[in-house]
């Protein structure tokens, strides 16, 4: 692998390596509480709303206490479209609350509330499609970011990352993209790939770092 990629690599980290996640304060780890918010949050960045309105209203969620299944299902409707609002997240915030909820029903009514055991269950990537507000999109978004807790998905670029990796000069193949980088900073490099992917600007910043 070229010193060039690799130099490219550190950049992407410096500047964008920030996950959704974490942007989102959840500390993501294989326990019930972070995958359930991820689950969230996946459900979020899935609609046709800029990822800084997906992030805040995740975060006004997790703030006004539905932080796990339990507490999103016993939320009214109308807590949850309070939530959604105060992030900014108002074009689809009456779907999305009902979504939501139906969503934290199957969680714990399928799960227990732990998605470690949907982990468990077989097809990750077809019973994640089962949630509602989960569809293709959303869990490429999942896997991206839970690879690091879930390592048997690494490396996980979807296409949307590899369009980055391309946007910047690197090759479009996950294989070799995960060898420029420790595979704990897997899930920091696809989400920056998904932001230069996003933001012609943020490529330019990236490649003149490089």
């Amino acid at each position: 692998m070229s010193d060039k990629n690799k130099s490219v690599a550190r950049a992407l980290l410096d500047q964008q390596g920030t996950t959704f996640a974490a942007e989102a304060g959840i500390k993501l780890r294989d326990t019930p509480g972070p995958l359930y918010q991820l689950l969230v949050l996946a459900q979020l960045l899935s609609a046709r709303v800029s990822s800084n309105i997906a992030v805040a209203a995740a975060r006004a969620l997790f703030e006004a206490g539905m932080r796990d299944p339990r507490r999103m299902a016993e939320a009214t409707w109308q807590q949850r479209v309070d939530a959604l609002g105060e992030g900014g997240y108002r074009r689809y915030d009456e779907r999305t609350s009902s979504q939501l909820g139906e969503a934290a029903e199957l969680v714990n009514r399928e799960y227990g509330g732990d998605l470690r055991r949907l982990r468990e269950a077989g097809d990750v990537k077809k019973l994640l499609q089962e949630v509602k507000g989960i569809g293709p999109t959303g869990v490429n978004i999942f896997l991206r970011e839970v690879q690091g807790a879930w390592p048997e998905f690494a490396p996980y670029f979807d296409s949307k990352a590899l369009d980055g990796a391309e946007r910047v000069g690197l090759p479009k193949s996950a294989r070799s993209l995960a060898g420029l980088v420790a595979g704990k900073d897997l899930p920091r490099l696809a989400a920056a790939l998904v932001r230069v992917a996003l933001r012609a600007d943020a490529a330019r910043e990236v490649r003149a770092a490089a």
